[in-house]
């Protein structure tokens, strides 16, 4: 039986120009108010992610950064199993490389984050891997689709979700996990079941163990009336 669905948030309960889709709202307050737990997962920073929980209406239980942080309820303690120094450090390689032809990375929100770096989509992330390897960092790129990423190897939302599963006194067979971009992959294996929304790429489809009819917000919605069908879901 499942008792909590975990879902990424951009391009997955909102359209595809990032606004909000109510009826992925209004699907995730009839959770709550059913006793199913509700995780929102992003790349985003906390600060972003508590306002987001605040207006969605969830208690406060989150994954950030692509698992760099996760979070028990608002009150809970804030876990950082990334390592944000050596992702600066990695930035900082990257900057000077693409500086030299003439393109300029800059940080999104540093003084925000706790375990991952963000910038622009203005690269090529496969060039920016062969220069992390050249260099011998360890450190991954990560393209969600809306930013380039910075990330710890073994930290990814799929590890802060056994981790929140451990807290939250749940098995992971026990939660649903929706998503769109590469970061999701790990998440939706991880999870008993991992529902891939139609927007998503194919390596995301194909980690998936159910592809939805509808895309971005839409498809949320209908994940959730198929695998909670006993809720008066809209």
């Amino acid at each position: 039986m499942l008792k909590a669905v975990v879902t990424d948030v951009d391009g997955t309960i909102t359209d595809r120009r990032r606004r909000i889709n109510t009826a992925a709202v209004e699907a995730v307050r009839t959770l709550v108010d059913a006793g199913i737990e509700v995780v929102l997962a992003s790349g985003n920073t906390v600060c972003f992610m508590d306002g987001l929980c605040k207006m969605v209406g969830t208690d406060g239980t989150i994954i950030g950064e692509n698992g760099g942080v996760y979070r028990r309820r608002f009150s809970g303690t804030l876990r950082i199993p990334g390592d944000k120094k050596a992702c600066l450090a990695a930035f900082e390689v990257l900057k000077d490389h693409f500086a030299g032809k003439g393109v300029e990375l800059e940080l999104f929100g540093e003084q925000y984050r706790f375990a991952d770096v963000a910038f622009a989509r203005n690269i090529d992330p496969d060039e920016a891997r062969a220069v992390i390897r050249d260099h011998g960092l360890d450190v991954l790129v990560l393209d969600t689709g809306f930013a380039i990423h910075l990330q710890t190897p073994g930290v990814s939302k799929g590890t802060a979700l056994a981790g929140l599963a451990r807290e939250m006194g749940l098995s992971l067979s026990e939660m649903m996990a929706v998503g769109d971009s590469e970061n999701d992959i790990e998440m939706l294996k991880a999870a008993g079941i991992g529902v891939a929304v139609r927007n998503a790429s194919p390596a995301v489809q194909a980690a998936a163990d159910r592809v939805t009819e509808g895309s971005y917000g839409d498809g949320f919605v209908e994940a959730v009336k198929e695998y909670f069908d006993d809720l008066e879901i809209r």
